[in-house]
């Protein structure tokens, strides 16, 4: 007669699912954003391939240690991607595997070096302004005049811009923290315009039986019409519907919407403008918002607001932006001068 033990253990572990959707699952439970998931997703299968499909329980220090030294010696990789990759890893063992990890707390950090932000004049950022157009030329102002990162700016939600007290609420920024920053004078007017632009189409997705967006969290569960309301709606939007990819890959409801523009179009647009405006700085879209926080700091306004604008967790890392401001002790006179 068959062990019906051990049938029932078989059956269980037919039943579980693979590594990678258990990493999926924890994940989401946790609301981590999609790009977290794809990331960990990456590290983890990158780390399994790397010592030959073993499964990650049966390896330990050693190897985490092994695959970590492969990152940085054959892949060239820089110390904050080293450290990505071992924070995928922390999030396995800890979260989904469940284990004791004393161990891998114990595996060493790549030092990143310190790099100073590259900061662009006033006039240097009138210029690449200048050289961009329609939809770029408004989220570029933002990231300048608001200090948004470029991830806040594309997700923006049309219930987070508010006209009347120009202000902009940025919704679970960096470290899962809302915080509230100014909305520029001088952009209300073309924002206002760029809504209503959207809220037509809005309107014609609607009509065309469409008109939903993704909701973060268990929004979608306790307000089943929030996700076809104008409020939640992004403020950039896409310019074609697509499927959430969550959804796709995990047996989820697969529905048409229109998430937000992807962030690269900013980039492209951007660095074509820092070519043509012919500035020879390696500017980025993380340029305009060190250029607000160092620009604010130059106008006299006090550290500490400008951390709370910026979302800066310690005001240390808002320190840095002192860098260029020609204050006693840090504008030291060339004897040459």
């Amino acid at each position: 007669m068959p062990d019906m033990t051990a049938m029932l253990s078989d059956k269980s572990s037919q039943n579980k699912p693979k590594l990678l959707d258990q990493v999926r699952d924890v994940i989401r439970l946790k609301h981590f954003s999609i790009r977290t998931e794809q990331t960990y997703i990456h590290w983890i299968r990158r780390f399994i391939l790397f010592h030959h499909k073993r499964h990650p329980r049966d390896m330990a220090e050693t190897e985490v240690t092994e695959f970590l030294t492969h990152l940085a010696r054959d892949g060239g990789v820089a110390a904050s991607t080293q450290n990505q990759a071992l924070s995928a890893l922390l999030f396995l063992y800890k979260e989904v595997l469940k284990q004791e990890i004393g161990w891998l707390k114990g595996v060493e950090r790549a030092k990143r070096p310190m790099r100073l932000p590259v900061v662009l004049t006033r006039d240097e950022v009138h210029k690449i302004l200048a050289n961009l157009h329609g939809i770029h030329r408004l989220m570029a102002g933002l990231l300048y005049g608001s200090g948004l990162r470029l991830m806040e700016c594309v997700r923006l939600r049309v219930k987070d811009i508010d006209l009347g007290y120009l202000r902009i609420t940025v919704r679970d920024g960096k470290g899962a923290k809302d915080r509230v920053t100014m909305l520029p004078a001088n952009l209300a007017k073309s924002l206002e315009r760029h809504l209503q632009k959207i809220k037509i189409q809005h309107d014609e997705d609607l009509e065309a039986g469409f008109g939903t967006v993704y909701l973060p969290g268990a929004i979608e569960r306790k307000s089943p019409n929030a996700a076809s309301d104008w409020a939640w709606h992004y403020v950039f939007p896409s310019s074609r519907l697509s499927i959430d990819p969550r959804a796709r890959n995990h047996g989820g409801k697969l529905v048409k919407q229109r998430h937000h523009t992807g962030e690269s179009l900013l980039q492209d647009a951007i660095k074509k403008a820092v070519r043509a405006a012919d500035i020879s700085k390696v500017a980025t879209c993380h340029s305009l918002r060190h250029s607000f926080a160092t620009h604010l700091l130059e106008n006299g306004y006090d550290i500490r607001t400008v951390q709370e604008l910026l979302g800066h967790k310690d005001v240390s890392t808002t320190m840095i932006y002192t860098h260029v401001l020609n204050k006693p002790g840090l504008g030291v006179k060339s004897p040459l001068d």
